[in-house]
């Protein structure tokens, strides 16, 4: 991965603002070529049933890749860059909800809240992964310290994780940047709304055919969402300071990843990979971030992981505020 690059942030704040302004077309076009595949997929799925399960788990596949793309459809309406108007996104990003089982209005209050504090030290624990400094850690107590181990074991955090934040967590709004009676209003409609949906495909097909065809496509998409959003942030040399030191526009882009992937998985996750121009303006829609890059080429240098790089990251614990890098427990003994 490069090391961070001596490069103006407020200054590349200013000059891709120009790129924060949606083309409807281009946004009604992405949200199409999203939705239609899906429902189709879904219902060849459905119907290839009669012919074995193990055809219906390949095409979970690339169903599962599209309810992860219109996640980050509905995350974009969240930040109110899909459309001009804020009840555009408000309604399309609360359809989106039904399908990606992410209350909406909820997840926008506390996604802009990890947008707003992200690299502060001193306002971690919204929308964020739990992180410890290397002092904090060891000043834990040894059943504290295990619990930390435990939640940021890979096998926990990548098999566990996903189904439990995605299928039971988000069903109540608890948790910082989630409460009040308008988080509770909405996420139970979303509930709602998610139970009507599938009670009627639920009548129409029956209920172990729905969970055949709807479990590992939820829990393919929740998982590739859940990895995206940890590497994301969780790299060596990403950045984490006190408020005093802090800064929203060099925490965005060095504390951001450039996540390079190949074209087609980029297409599938929204471009949310190049997360570093995302973090610095927000209001760039997901199909013009990679515009941003072909007009900055410094910034394809910048905190940049390749897919075979990011599987380093699962090693990374621990902030040491000394070497102002992510360390492994065994590097941080």
């Amino acid at each position: 991965m490069h090391p961070p690059s001596p490069i103006d942030a407020r200054q590349l704040f200013r000059d891709v603002s120009d790129f924060a302004e949606p083309v409807v077309a281009r946004s009604i076009f992405e949200l199409l070529i999203t939705v239609v595949p899906f429902i189709l997929i879904w219902a060849t799925i459905w119907a290839a049933l009669a012919s074995g399960y193990w055809l219906g788990l390949l095409l979970a596949i690339p169903a599962g890749g599209l309810l992860l793309r219109l996640f980050v459809i509905q995350h974009d309406c969240g930040h109110g860059s899909l459309f001009r108007r804020r009840a555009a996104n408000d309604w399309v990003g609360r359809g989106l909800s039904v399908l990606t089982l992410t209350p909406y209005d909820s997840w926008r209050t506390s996604h802009a809240k990890h947008h707003a504090t992200s690299g502060n030290l001193n306002k971690r624990g919204t929308g964020d992964i739990d992180t410890l400094t290397v002092a904090e850690y060891r000043a834990q107590s040894p059943r504290r310290r295990l619990f930390y181990r435990l939640y940021r074991h890979p096998v926990i955090f990548f098999a566990i994780g996903p189904a439990y934040t995605f299928m039971l967590r988000h069903r109540v709004p608890i948790g910082p940047g989630r409460g009040g009676w308008r988080a509770w209003l909405t996420t139970l409609g979303t509930n709602a709304a998610i139970g009507t949906v599938a009670a009627v495909v639920i009548w129409q097909i029956g209920f172990a055919q729905f969970i055949a065809i709807h479990l590992p496509i939820a829990l393919i998409a929740a998982t590739a969402g859940v990895w995206l959003f940890y590497v994301q942030h969780q790299f060596e040399h990403t950045v984490w300071d006190n408020e005093a030191d802090w800064s929203f526009h060099e925490a965005a882009v060095h504390g951001s990843s450039y996540y390079d992937l190949p074209p087609v998985l980029g297409w599938f996750t929204g471009n949310i990979g190049i997360h570093h121009v995302h973090h610095l303006s927000s209001r760039i829609p997901f199909y013009r971030l990679p515009h941003v890059l072909n007009a900055h080429p410094e910034l394809t240098n910048v905190s940049r992981l390749t897919l075979g790089q990011s599987l380093a990251t699962l090693r990374l614990r621990l902030w040491d505020q000394d070497q102002r890098r992510l360390l492994s427990f065994g590097e941080a003994s």
